[in-house]
C-alpha cells in the first residue's frame, strides 16, 4: 500500500492575473500570471504563465492564449484544474502530497462557484480546502485586527474584480463587488486611443502605459509616454505620445464606478459599524489598483473618510490566505462564526 507525503499547508490567491501561492517558509513561493497558451488543433496544452504571457499576440491562430479565470470566476475549468496542478507542483515539489489549502474567493459567489475553485484544487492535490472572502484575506494581510466586534473597510482593486466590504469579528458584515477593476483600466484606456488617435494597442501595452504615467486625479507634473501599435486605418505599425490628462480622461468611468461601489457599500452598513470607521482607520484600499495614482485620495474625496494604502498592496489577498492558514486547526474547535473560514473536505 503505497505511503502518502502530507504536503506543507498553502494559501492560494486564485486571481483574474495573476495566481499567487503562500507558503510559511517562503512567504509568497509562486506569482504567476493566470494564463495557459493551448493549441487549438490538438488541445495541448504548451506553457502556463509567464510563458503563456509572453506569447499573448505574438503567435499565429493555432495557439489561443487563455485566461482561464475572469472577474474572478472559473471561466474554463479543466485549464484551471491543470494550471493549479502545475502551480502546486512548482510549489510542494513532484513527490506525492496532500496539502491543505486556503484559497481566497471574491464576496457573493454562488455555491456553485465555490464547488468549482474546491473540485480544482481537490483535481490538483489537496486534502483539505478552506475558503476566505477576498476583503478578509485582505484585511488579514494589510495588518488590519479583523477579531474585535469593530468595523474595518476594505477596498481591494484587483485585476478582474473589485472586493469591498466591512468587516467585523472575522467576518464580513456587509460586501460588495463590481466587475470593474485593474482591468477595465486597461481595457478603457485601449479603446480611447483607439477612438482618440486610431491606433490598436494590445492589453501588455495598456498595463506598461497605466503604470507609467495612468493617474485618476491632475498630477503636479504633466507626464508623457511613447505608445507604439497598429494604425486602424492604414494597418501600418505606428508611434503616438500620450500624457497623463488623456490617460485621467479615459480612466473616469472605472474609477467613478470603483468610487460609487464603495460608497454603496457604506450606504448599507449597520450605523455602529460605520461609526466605528470615523475612529478605527477609514478605509484600506489594497489590490494592484491601490497603486494607481490618485486612487486612494479620490475614494476618499468621495467618501469622506480616511484612506490608507496598505503596504505592498499587491500581495496582501496572498498574504491573508496564508495568516489564514492558522485558522485551520482551530475552526474544528470553536464556533463556525467565530472564524472566516469555509471549510470543504476531510
Amino acid at each position: 500500500m503505497k505511503k502518502f507525503t502530507i504536503g506543507m499547508d498553502v494559501g492560494i490567491d486564485l486571481g483574474s492575473n495573476t495566481v499567487k501561492i503562500f507558503t510559511p517558509d517562503r512567504q509568497i513561493a509562486l506569482a504567476e500570471p493566470t494564463m495557459v497558451a493551448v493549441d487549438r488543433d490538438t488541445d495541448e496544452i504548451l506553457a502556463f504563465g509567464s510563458d503563456a504571457r509572453q506569447m499573448l499576440g505574438r503567435t499565429s491562430e493555432k495557439i489561443a492564449v487563455i485566461s482561464p479565470v475572469q472577474h474572478g470566476r472559473i471561466h474554463h475549468f479543466s485549464l484551471t484544474e491543470t494550471m493549479l496542478t502545475a502551480y502546486v507542483r512548482e510549489v510542494c515539489g513532484n513527490r506525492i502530497f496532500m496539502p491543505r489549502v486556503v484559497v481566497c474567493v471574491p464576496s457573493g459567489v454562488s455555491e456553485v462557484e465555490k464547488s468549482e475553485v474546491v473540485e480544482s484544487l481537490r483535481a490538483a492535490g489537496a486534502r483539505k480546502v478552506c475558503l476566505i472572502e477576498t476583503v478578509v484575506a485582505a484585511a488579514l494581510g494589510a495588518g488590519l485586527d479583523i477579531s474585535q466586534p469593530r468595523g474595518c473597510m476594505v477596498c481591494d482593486i484587483g485585476g478582474g474584480t473589485t472586493d469591498i466590504g466591512v468587516i467585523s469579528i472575522n467576518g464580513t458584515a456587509v460586501s460588495h463587488w463590481i466587475h470593474y477593476a485593474g482591468n477595465s483600466f486597461n481595457e478603457a484606456l485601449t479603446e480611447f486611443i483607439a477612438r482618440k488617435h486610431d491606433l490598436v494597442i494590445g492589453p501588455q501595452t495598456a498595463e506598461l502605459i497605466k503604470r507609467e504615467i495612468g493617474c485618476v486625479i491632475p498630477r503636479e507634473a504633466i507626464l508623457t509616454a511613447t505608445v507604439k501599435g497598429r494604425h486602424f486605418k492604414t494597418g501600418m505599425p505606428h508611434m503616438i505620445r500620450i500624457n497623463s490628462e488623456d490617460i485621467m480622461e479615459a480612466f473616469e468611468e472605472p474609477a467613478v464606478r470603483i468610487c460609487r461601489a464603495v460608497q454603496h457599500t457604506l450606504e448599507e452598513t449597520p450605523p455602529a459599524l460605520a461609526g466605528d470607521l470615523l475612529t478605527n482607520g477609514g478605509i484600506t484600499v489594497t489590490g494592484g489598483g491601490a497603486k494607481l495614482y490618485g486612487m486612494d485620495r479620490l475614494i476618499a474625496e468621495r467618501t469622506k473618510l480616511n484612506v490608507t494604502v496598505a503596504r505592498d498592496p499587491e500581495i496582501c489577498v496572498a498574504l491573508g490566505t496564508g495568516k489564514a492558514i492558522r485558522f485551520i486547526d482551530t475552526r474544528d474547535k470553536f464556533e463556525k462564526e467565530t472564524s472566516p473560514l469555509d471549510v470543504f473536505g476531510a
